[in-house]
């Protein structure tokens, strides 16, 4: 059976991980390539910081508002269909942007962009449990969220040399930005439709009786959910575990999306930078993250406890970002942001591990989106607090100091959440 198991695993790991992983990348790239653009297109529009931070995260609005609908079109339709439906729209939005001309128009397409990309998350993180039993989804997620990090690591210095471009065929350097990093999600988008399975039943590319193991095994760990607690689709949004790991995922994101949408301003602060240089240096917060991240997840899923992985990291990130925002120092402050970072990335996929230890089915479905969807509330919150406090302010000193408030109460709701390891722990089906 052990033999079994691990050759069943890793096929599946094989197969799905480094495509999700692709997909994710180019997500992520397509939803934060607003702050580098940000770094020539606000002078070239006129636009104030509030503005641009309202734009960057009015994006997080519409996103909420489609999240649980589309996660529940999804576990209806299935994952090939409707991810391949996400990423072509996004994509077409996304390459849109370039042709904006104001404020107007940058509010309307980044509204139109979280319509379109609401679901893909949290899709992926709910096809990912019907592949992966329990004992694997913190190393599983960790590869998979891997993938935001990594897409700044590369994307930043990327973004930067497409600034480059201003003049070409008479557009500038942030329009060709958006119009090229929007055609990897429109090409993915037809490889997902043929490439991805449903279920693990429908696996032709498993042995039979890896179908089986793996069918059987998943079936045993859903079973122990519903034996302790069914809960249905209505009650899976209002539940009270729900709501305590929203709030936990808001401070999260609010410390991963005010960062995110801001340091290239940040480091563009510290003076005699090239677009270039400005990518380098900002991308070295993410490549700890990359690493750290399916570090935490393997640690996790080895001693099988998650919520201290969930709030360690948030403490790291809240006092990092607390501290780099009373610190004006260039190396210091990217140093505490570079440690922030570690705690930001590292959280996220043992977090992903904790609904899906009492939910199931229909009700995974629209509670893993509504986590997500009230979550990703503070992508609002975060980057338009920061734009309207450095307007004020002329510093990006209070911003900080908010976001690290909001990882902290994170951290709290953490700790308090209620969490019964024991359904994470289904025996193996019998031979």
């Amino acid at each position: 059976m052990a033999e079994l198991e691990q050759r069943t695993m890793a096929k599946v790991s094989a197969r799905l991980v480094p495509f999700l992983m692709l997909c994710y990348f180019v997500a992520y790239l397509d939803r934060v390539n607003v702050g580098f653009a940000g770094l020539t297109m606000r002078t070239d529009l006129a636009l104030s910081a509030s503005a641009f931070g309202l734009a960057s995260g009015i994006f997080f609005l519409t996103y909420f508002v489609f999240e649980i609908p589309s996660n529940l079109f999804l576990h209806r339709f299935g994952a090939r269909k409707w991810i391949a439906r996400i990423m072509l729209t996004w994509g077409l939005i996304s390459g849109a942007t370039a042709f904006i001309s104001g404020e107007f128009s940058f509010y309307l397409v980044r509204v139109l962009l979280g319509a379109a990309e609401a679901g893909f998350f949290p899709g992926i993180i709910f096809y990912l449990t019907l592949w992966f039993p329990s004992v694997y989804r913190g190393r599983i997620v960790g590869w998979f969220m891997a993938a935001i990090p990594a897409s700044s690591v590369i994307g930043a210095p990327v973004s930067g040399l497409l600034l480059g471009l201003d003049g070409v065929a008479g557009l500038k350097g942030w329009q060709w930005l958006f119009i090229v990093e929007a055609v990897p999600a429109l090409i993915l988008s037809g490889v997902v439709f043929f490439y991805l399975t449903d279920r693990p039943a429908d696996a032709t590319w498993l042995a039979p009786d890896e179908r089986r193991w793996l069918a059987d095994r998943l079936d045993a760990e859903e079973r122990q959910r519903e034996r302790a607690e069914r809960i249905p689709v209505r009650q899976a949004i209002t539940d009270g575990r729900v709501l305590t790991l929203a709030l936990i995922y808001f401070g999260a994101v609010a410390a991963n999306y005010g960062i995110g949408f801001w340091l290239p301003q940040i480091v563009k602060s510290f003076g005699g930078l090239s677009n270039f240089q400005i990518g380098l240096i900002t991308a070295i917060p993410y490549v700890v993250g990359t690493v750290t991240m399916v570090w935490w997840g393997r640690r996790s899923d080895r001693k099988m406890e998650r919520k201290a992985h969930v709030a360690i990291p948030l403490a790291i990130a809240g006092i990092g970002i607390g501290l780099a925002g009373m610190i004006d120092q260039p190396v210091i402050k990217m140093t505490l942001l570079t440690i922030a970072a570690f705690g930001v990335f590292s959280c996220l996929p043992v977090f992903w591990t904790l609904p899906a230890a009492f939910l199931s089915g229909a009700g995974a479905a629209a509670g893993i989106a509504a986590i997500n969807a009230l979550g990703n509330l503070s992508g609002f919150v975060g980057p338009y607090a920061m734009g309207w406090i450095k307007d004020h302010t002329g510093s990006f000193s209070g911003g900080l100091l908010l976001i690290a408030a909001l990882a902290l109460i994170g951290m709290v709701a953490a700790l308090l959440l209620p969490h019964d390891k024991r359904l994470e722990e289904a025996p193996a089906p019998a031979e």
